[in-house]
């Protein structure tokens, strides 16, 4: 063969890179930045790759990924199948062990990583809390949920590092740190759990930092950044831009695509180092050179070919790939833009599939055999040919049609068969429903939601039973938004986009406006924002809070202040520990985000909520509120859900411990005395009817109320110290201590039951054993002022002058009004001075 040549094979490769001849500047500003150093002004380290779909982004980021490999540079591709910072790099992993280059200390970490989710899941599950019929009680599942939702998510461990925060949540924060103090020894365990991004990634670093010395370039694409970008953006930021997470060599080149461009002001200051590169559909000369790459000249077809596509490459190829011989192949403009991509298709089952194809948002072979409703032989011949369809994509081992396809489709298939539509779409919800609840089978409910599986497949029915005009599916996917909103804003923003995608597809109003407007709930205000709205629309709104007033007992009307992001309080895991020294001081709820007039205004479809899912709203609303420690609203909150299901012993269990908290006792102890009386089972509300009636000056009846609470649950670790209070006040030290005995050996990681224990010990003259005690509770709780000041106190009896000293002045740096902790100082420089 001559020299220079172009061989056959060459040419093939060639074709089918097809349709990245229009994007030659972009390709040669790529290209061109491996001609210059990292030390050279001109070079880039970021390009954004962004535009409408159907542009061409990931057949332009697949063509960087090729003119990288032609440099030598050691290439991974990540698009929306990694749903996680760590599964990003596990893929990353895999595509570089694939070019030649292990990264064996990041691999090992992985393994590590999922070792230690698996088991702290397990550890959070361990702790749910069993009613007297067996089931999960709300507090434990509400627990369990907390954890379970921010393994591995980022930006997602928001709510489990609210959760452990004693600040925002004490009780909740102790029985989650002693579930995993006593999981992990190592703290770098626990960090590797909670937050893995800041333990994997360094080990990237370090890793790309020995691979350089290797290859000449490393480049990472980062595709559907719209999808993946909520998660990756502010972590690719810090690696790129800060020194967080370590040094990184300055040959890696990072490529991002998505419908949006780069956030300015996050990446505003990068912009010296990146290139934005923004897509337009193709211009005529070149979408000309498209299809004359694929064989499409003809003067006629060219010129019809481009008038019906407007110049999007999908639409392009979708054309140039069915060869049309004449003009009189192309559609005329008018005709539907189904006909625009089927029309030279001849073979009628083929056509069917094909717009059987788009009814679901995503297909795999299954979901396709129910769309086309046809047998397995059959299905799986066609579903063969879909896979190759040009605008067919593909994610992990499914596909989705594109969107500029796919809508037209549906609409087509709306239009001329309304029953057609429904039918397809009421297989559809039958045969997700059938699955989801395969899913479910021996599982316990609490557990599902943090179940991907699940949850795709309950999303998948409620949208096909949305687009068949189920009457009770708008309902039962806002019931379900309400529990969502449990599981975060990520989770929620979910099952509205359902709501969204029904409604477009579905093109039902109501459908639309519930979606749209709760998703800008979502963005104004997060999952609080979207709890207000389903009350502002269903014209239930609460009143300003008086003091003294628990709330409304008829028709609402007014404003109610919103509530905190974070729903996830223990609601059945017992009464907060509120210690008389260790109050957590609350922050002002904000104003609702929406007034009533306007919220009058964008009512959606008449939809009635039932009153439970009203009710349940009104409670999440609580929970979030006490979480921040404004316990005056959670009683407004109650109040209206009671008034939504009267005598809901749950409710008045939750009011009953709030009003407590508040130091309203007399109010307190009439809820909680009628939720003992209407569930006498409720551990819940027994033990804090004891600590109520022990403030009112009742030991003996707060003595009985609290043994009521230990029969239902002998490890009860916060009824168990009321219990030794009970003992203290009755002149009973051996009874105290063994309520004390008792907790720290239910509970061994809750720093508040090794002080209490301590100080049950001093008051008996045990002073080395309360240090012992002390000490306990502070490695626990570094933070803790009153083991501090306790600890100097028995430090001070034993004659230990100095260290009772630090301890003591430790307290007082902690809370500078803590009275006692002074006067107890005041005693020990006394006697040091006399």
């Amino acid at each position: 063969m001559a020299r220079g040549r172009v061989s056959l094979q060459e040419r093939v490769r060639r074709r089918t890179r097809a349709g990245l001849v229009a994007r030659s500047a972009e390709r040669e500003l790529f290209r061109g930045n491996f001609d210059t150093t990292p030390e050279d002004g001109r070079h880039r380290f970021l390009f954004h790759v962004h535009g409408t779909a159907g542009v061409g982004k990931t057949r332009l980021v697949r063509e960087f990924e090729h003119l990288a490999g032609e440099q030598g540079a050691l290439t991974a591709y990540v698009n929306e199948t990694s749903g996680s910072v760590p599964e990003v790099l596990e893929s990353v992993c895999r595509q570089f062990a694939s070019g030649g280059h292990r990264l064996k200390d990041l691999e090992r970490m992985l393994a590590t990583h999922r070792e230690r989710r698996h088991e702290a899941e397990t550890a959070a599950l361990a702790a749910l809390d069993p009613a007297p019929d067996g089931t999960p009680s709300t507090g434990g599942m509400a627990l369990a949920r907390a954890g379970l939702a921010g393994l591995g998510l980022v930006p997602g461990v928001a709510p489990f590092a609210a959760v452990l925060d004693p600040a925002q949540l004490a009780h909740g924060a102790d029985r989650l740190r002693s579930v995993l103090a006593a999981r992990f020894r190592s703290h770098e365990d626990v960090r590797l759990v909670l937050d893995p991004a800041s333990v994997l990634t360094p080990v990237l670093a370090d890793e790309l930092e020995a691979v350089a010395a290797d290859v000449p370039w490393i480049v990472l694409l980062l595709d559907t950044y719209e999808r993946t970008g909520p998660f990756l953006d502010a972590w690719l930021h810090d690696l790129l831009t800060t020194d967080r997470y370590g040094a990184l060599p300055d040959t890696v080149v990072v490529v991002t695509a998505g419908q949006h461009p780069a956030d300015p002001a996050r990446w505003g200051t990068f912009a010296d180092f990146m290139t934005s590169l923004p897509l337009q559909p193709f211009t005529e000369a070149e979408a000309r050179g498209l299809l004359a790459e694929r064989g499409v000249t003809a003067e006629p077809v060219v010129a019809e070919a481009l008038r019906l596509t407007g110049g999007l490459p999908v639409l392009l190829s979708t054309i140039a790939g069915t060869r049309p011989a004449g003009p009189e192949d192309v559609t005329d403009p008018s005709a539907t833009a189904v006909e625009r991509f089927l029309k030279w298709e001849q073979d009628p089952g083929r056509r069917f599939a094909a717009l059987a194809g788009a009814l679901p948002r995503l297909l795999d072979a299954d979901v396709f055999a129910v769309a086309a409703d046809c047998d397995r032989d059959r299905a799986e011949e066609l579903y063969a040919w879909v896979e190759t369809l040009p605008f067919a994509d593909r994610l992990g081992g499914r596909l989705r049609y594109h969107d500029i396809v796919r809508a037209p489709m549906l609409r087509l298939q709306r239009g001329r068969s309304p029953r057609g539509w429904a039918d397809g779409h009421g297989r559809l919800a039958h045969a997700f429903g059938r699955w989801r609840e395969q899913t479910e089978s021996g599982r316990d409910t609490g557990t599902l939601w943090l179940d991907d599986t699940w949850c795709e497949l309950r999303l998948g029915e409620l949208y096909h039973r949305l687009c068949a005009d189920d009457r009770a599916a708008v309902s039962d996917t806002l019931q379900d938004l309400v529990e969502a909103c449990d599981q975060g804003e990520a989770v929620a923003g979910r099952w509205i986009r359902v709501l969204e995608d029904a409604g477009r597809d579905a093109g039902v109003p109501g459908v639309i406006a519930w979606g749209d407007r709760l998703a800008r709930a979502l963005a104004s205000g997060g999952t609080h924002a979207v709890l207000d709205s389903l009350l502002h629309w269903a014209g239930h709104t609460a009143p300003p809070v008086r003091r003294g007033d628990h709330g409304p007992s008829t028709a609402p009307g007014g404003a109610v202040p919103a509530g905190t992001g974070f729903l996830g309080a223990p609601v059945g895991a017992g009464p907060m520990p509120w210690d008389e020294d260790r109050d957590v001081a609350g922050e002002p709820a904000d104003t609702d985000w929406m007034s009533q007039e306007q919220a009058r205004l964008m009512t959606p479809a008449d939809i009635t909520l039932p009153a439970p899912l009203l009710a349940r709203i009104h409670r999440d609303r609580a929970l979030a509120h006490a979480a921040r420690g404004d316990h005056t609203t959670a009683v407004t909150e109650l109040s209206w859900a009671l008034a939504l299901t009267p005598d809901d012993p749950r409710t008045l269990a939750l009011r009953g411990e709030y009003l407590r908290a508040l130091g309203r006792h007399a109010e307190a102890a009439g809820d909680l005395e009628r939720a003992t009386a209407d569930d006498p089972a409720d551990a819940y509300a027994w033990a804090s009817l004891g600590a109520t009636r022990l403030t009112l000056g009742h030991p003996e009846g707060a003595r009985t109320a609290l043994d009521h609470a230990l029969a239902l649950k002998p490890d009860y670790t916060w009824a168990l110290v009321r219990r030794a209070r009970v003992a203290r006040e009755l002149g009973d030290p051996e009874g105290r201590l063994a309520a004390l005995d008792r907790a720290v050996a239910a509970e061994p990681g809750s720093a508040w039951a090794h002080c209490e224990r301590g100080d049950a010990l001093r008051a008996a003259g045990r002073d080395r054993e309360a240090l012992a005690a002390y000490d306990r509770a502070l490695a626990l709780d570094p933070g803790y002022a009153s083991a501090y000041a306790s600890r100097g106190v028995a430090r001070h009896r034993l004659g230990h002058l100095d260290e009772a000293l630090a301890d003591l002045d430790r307290a007082l740096e902690l809370n500078p009004s803590y009275a006692w902790a002074r006067e107890r100082r005041d005693a020990v420089v006394r006697d040091r001075d006399g």
